[in-house]
């Protein structure tokens, strides 16, 4: 990340406009790239990397050998055997000219850089529909706090516009860069993966010590926020009786807490991972039924007594 003289620069994977799952009201959703966790069921994976990135979609190539003549990197060839496109990923820049180039749209371009101001200037398009909505900005990853400079422009000239802002995070970063963007919040969403720091290693490839204590130190922070904790049910990995009695335990002491949103696990960015030649790693786990995810969330709302929303529909509608 850098800066220049217009504002600062960051990764930007994508912007989404008129979003109602992030946030109250209509929002824009700033989604940014690079993650400190590698989550099994990340439905994003194209967010993980910092750096711009390309998909291949096979099905869409004609072999035409554009993409290969106009790479200045030598990172793509074509499979004669497989008859498909062959890509070096570690040769790769994210330039992007093979995208621009393709005939026949086979490529994707994942990711951009940006500088601040034009973040801001995205946001400011739909002003008009967040003050008919009660609506704002998201602010989500990849990690926000990887690019905490980059994000704490943002959100200042949203503020500077009135625009209600929220942020979508894991917390697993320093207090430090945390604490510095805070102030700039209406709402914050945390994921908690699992209670159990060993178990959160295994899923994740981090533990959640880091992350915990984070959210107790928000949650004592003097700044006025509504703190959201969010827990994607997974499963046969997170959705024991034990996992769900151990995150209501540590959430029923928060102060800030407006609600507790269950997300069911999803298979929607399966396809996303044949495009980065990457397997996805849970093939035979399949989406929960509202019933069971109702029955987690009765027993998360007994033993922490605070409102339960399912993929963000109160419990008790």
């Amino acid at each position: 990340m850098g800066r220049s003289s217009a504002s600062i620069e960051g990764n930007v994977l994508r912007i989404e406009k008129t979003s109602i799952h992030d946030g109250e009201g209509l929002r824009t959703v700033v989604f940014l790239k690079g993650c400190p966790l590698k989550c099994l069921w990340c439905s994003t994976p194209e967010s993980q990397k910092s750096s711009p990135e390309i998909g291949y979609i096979r099905g869409k190539c004609i072999l035409c050998g554009i993409c290969v003549s106009v790479c200045p990197q030598k990172a793509l060839s074509i499979d004669e055997e497989k008859e498909m496109v062959s890509i070096e990923r570690d040769k790769c820049n994210g330039c992007m000219l093979c995208v621009k180039k393709c005939p026949s749209s086979a490529l994707k371009g994942y990711g951009a850089r940006m500088t601040s101001k034009q973040v801001i200037h995205e946001i400011s398009k739909d002003e008009v529909f967040y003050f008919h909505s009660g609506g704002g900005v998201t602010i989500s990853g990849g990690e926000p706090f990887d690019q905490a400079e980059f994000v704490r422009e943002i959100l200042i000239g949203c503020r500077e516009r009135g625009i209600n802002r929220a942020l979508e995070t894991s917390f697993f970063s320093s207090w430090e860069k945390i604490e510095s963007i805070l102030p700039l919040l209406n709402l914050l969403y945390v994921d908690l993966k699992h209670a159990d720091p060993e178990e959160h290693k295994k899923l994740t490839g981090v533990d959640n010590r880091v992350i915990l204590e984070n959210i107790k130190r928000a949650d004592a922070s003097p700044h006025d926020f509504d703190l959201v904790i969010r827990t994607p049910l997974i499963p046969g990995l997170n959705d024991s009786d034990d996992a769900i009695k151990k995150s209501a335990e540590f959430i029923k002491g928060l102060k800030k807490i407006k609600f507790m949103e269950f997300l069911a696990y999803h298979r929607l960015g399966t396809e996303t991972y044949k495009n980065m030649g990457l397997e996805y790693p849970l093939q035979e786990i399949k989406t929960p039924s509202l019933e069971f995810m109702k029955g987690k969330a009765i027993k998360f709302q007994e033993i922490a007594g605070v409102p339960v929303r399912i993929n963000g529909i109160p419990l008790n509608n």
